[in-house]
C-alpha cells in the first residue's frame, strides 16, 4: 500500500491548469501538502522534508477523470478485439457474463485500477454492471480499495431487471455497509439501461436511486439497444437530473438531446466504441449544437485502450471527420476546426469533474483542490520535445509510457514511470485464475470461437434485455 503523506512539489514545469481561463503556466512549481494543492509558483519555498519531482521539460496537468469503463472486463483484456456491439450483447449478456465469479470481478478491477493510474487516470467510474450479487460486489469495491486510485463504483447486473435487483434487501445493506462513511475516494452511482418499453418498468430502480440519493448512469441513444422512447420515459416521470450521465447517447435525436441540456446532464463519449462496436457516430458534434456537458471514457478493454490520450484523439478525429464531410457535401470547405485540442483535454479532466459533480474539488490545478496531479515527462523518447502547443501535445503526442509521475489525494503512486504500492506480480496472478476458469467453463473451441461468436436467432438485434419483451426500433432516429 502506498505510506503515508508528505508534501510534493513539482518543480519547473508546463502546468495546464484547466482552470476556468484555462490557464497555462511555463517554469512553475506545483506543491502539495496534505490531500491539497497548497501553492502554485515560481520557486516555490517548500516546508522541509517535501519529496521534489523535475518537471522541466514536462507538462504537469490534472488527474484525467474517466466516467464509463466496464472493469470487471479487464482480465479479457483484447479478446473482443473483433467484436460488434451485438456480438458483445451475444457473448456478456446472453450467454457467458453469468459464469464470472466474485473472484473474477476482483481480479478485472485490480487489474483495471492498476491499469487506470499507470495512464494518468486518478479518478474511475466503474461502470460495474456484471454484479449478480452483492458477494461479486464487495468484491469489486474490495478490489477498487486495494488500489491507490479515486472510483466511483456504477453497480449493476445485466443478468437480472433492475427493478428486480434494487429492490433487494441485500442491496441496502451492501450500501450501508460499503458506503456509509464519508469517504471521497469511492463514489456510488446506481447503473443500468432505460430500454423504451412503454411500460416503464425501469421505473422502481430510478425510485430507488432517488431513496437513496445516489445518480443513475445510464447507456442512452445506443443502436439497437436503447432509443429516445427511454430518454422521453425518463424524462416525463422526472428522472432526468443534472447528475444523471447518459453514455454514448449516439442515435438519439434533437428532441432527446434538448431534454438532456433542459434537466442539466451530461454525456459521457466513449469514441472507440461508438466507431467501432456501432453504437452511432460519436456525437460530439450534436453534443456540442446543444451545449450539453461531455466527458469521456475508454467503455472497456476487452476491445479497446485503457487510456483516455486514445479517446482524445478519436475524439477529435472523429468531430473533425464529420465537420469536414459535412462540409464537403455542401460543396464547401472548412477552413478552422471546431472542436480543438484544448477542448478535447477539458473534457478529459474537468469534464469528468462536472459530470461527477467534483468540479469544486477535482479537475483542475488549483490551490486548495485535492492533489490529483499527473506529470507526462519522458526524457527518453523524441517524442517528449520540443513542446509548443501543450494542449495539442496531450492530445495528440502523449501516450501512456510518458506517464512519469501521479499523484492521488496527495499521495504519489506513480515514481519515475513505476507504479507505487501495486503488485503487478500478484495481479498477473490474479488474472491467470480467471482465465484458467473462464476458458474451462467454456472449453477450448467455445473459448476461441468467442473471439467472432455467432449470432443466434433471438431478438439480441432490437433489444438485448431479457427481462422485457419490448422490441424498440432505434435504427429510425437521426
Amino acid at each position: 500500500m502506498v505510506g503515508e503523506r508528505r508534501p510534493v512539489v513539482l518543480r519547473n514545469g508546463t502546468v495546464l491548469t484547466m482552470d476556468g481561463q484555462h490557464s497555462v503556466l511555463t517554469g512553475h512549481d506545483v506543491l502539495v501538502v496534505g490531500d491539497k494543492i497548497a501553492a502554485i509558483g515560481v520557486g516555490l519555498e517548500v516546508p522541509e522534508g517535501t519529496e521534489e519531482v523535475d518537471a522541466a521539460n514536462g507538462i504537469v496537468m490534472p488527474g484525467m477523470i474517466d466516467t464509463h469503463r466496464h472493469m470487471w472486463q479487464t482480465a479479457m483484456r483484447g479478446y473482443g478485439a473483433d467484436w460488434t456491439l451485438t456480438q458483445y450483447f451475444v457473448w456478456y449478456y446472453l450467454e457467458w457474463g453469468k459464469v464470472f465469479r466474485p473472484e473474477d470481478i476482483h481480479a478485472g478491477n485490480l487489474l483495471a485500477a492498476a491499469e487506470a493510474i499507470d495512464a494518468g487516470v486518478t479518478t474511475t467510474v466503474d461502470w460495474s454492471h456484471g454484479l449478480q450479487t452483492t458477494d461479486h460486489a464487495d468484491a469489486a469495491v474490495d478490489a477498487l480499495r486495494a488500489v491507490p486510485g479515486r472510483f466511483v463504483l456504477a453497480y449493476g447486473n445485466i443478468q437480472d431487471a433492475p427493478a428486480s435487483w434494487t429492490a433487494k434487501p441485500e442491496l441496502r445493506d451492501f450500501v450501508n455497509r460499503r458506503f456509509s462513511g464519508d469517504d471521497d475516494m469511492l463514489g456510488l452511482q446506481l447503473a443500468f439501461d432505460v430500454t423504451g418499453d412503454p411500460e416503464f418498468p425501469e421505473k422502481p430502480a430510478f425510485e430507488v436511486a432517488r431513496e437513496l440519493g445516489v445518480p443513475v448512469t445510464t447507456h442512452a441513444g445506443v443502436w439497437g439497444a436503447t432509443n429516445d422512447d427511454g430518454i422521453r420515459l425518463m424524462h416525463e416521470h422526472g428522472f432526468m437530473t443534472p447528475q444523471s450521465i447518459y453514455v454514448h447517447a449516439a442515435t438519439l435525436s434533437a428532441d432527446s438531446y434538448h431534454r438532456i441540456a433542459a434537466t442539466g446532464g451530461s454525456i459521457s463519449v466513449s469514441t472507440e466504441s461508438e466507431q467501432s462496436a456501432g453504437q452511432g457516430y460519436p456525437p460530439t458534434w450534436a453534443i456540442r449544437e446543444h451545449g450539453i456537458p461531455v466527458s469521456l471514457s475508454m467503455d472497456t478493454s476487452v476491445w479497446w485502450s485503457g487510456d483516455l490520450f486514445s479517446a482524445m484523439r478519436t475524439t477529435l478525429g472523429a468531430d473533425r471527420a464529420r465537420e469536414h464531410m459535412a462540409a464537403h457535401a455542401k460543396n464547401d470547405t472548412v477552413t478552422h476546426s471546431s472542436l480543438r485540442a484544448e477542448h478535447v483535454v477539458d473534457w478529459a479532466t474537468m469534464g469528468g469533474a462536472r459530470a461527477l459533480g467534483r468540479d469544486s474539488d477535482l479537475g483542475s490545478i488549483e490551490v486548495g483542490k485535492k492533489a490529483d496531479i499527473v506529470l507526462l515527462r519522458n526524457e527518453d523518447s523524441p517524442v517528449s520535445f520540443p513542446i509548443l502547443n501543450p494542449y495539442g501535445h496531450v492530445a495528440f503526442q502523449a501516450q501512456r509510457s510518458d506517464v512519469d509521475t501521479v499523484v492521488v489525494d496527495g499521495r504519489i503512486v506513480k515514481r519515475d514511470h513505476r507504479l507505487v504500492g501495486v503488485d503487478l506480480k500478484a495481479i498477473r496472478s490474479e488474472v491467470e485464475r480467471t482465465i484458467d476458469h473462464l476458458k474451462g467453463q467454456l472449453g477450448e473451441e467455445a473459448w476461441q470461437k468467442g473471439m467472432n461468436p455467432d449470432i443466434p436467432e433471438s431478438k439480441v438485434l432490437d433489444n438485448p434485455y431479457t427481462y422485457t419483451d419490448y422490441r424498440g426500433d432505434t435504427r429510425t432516429s437521426v
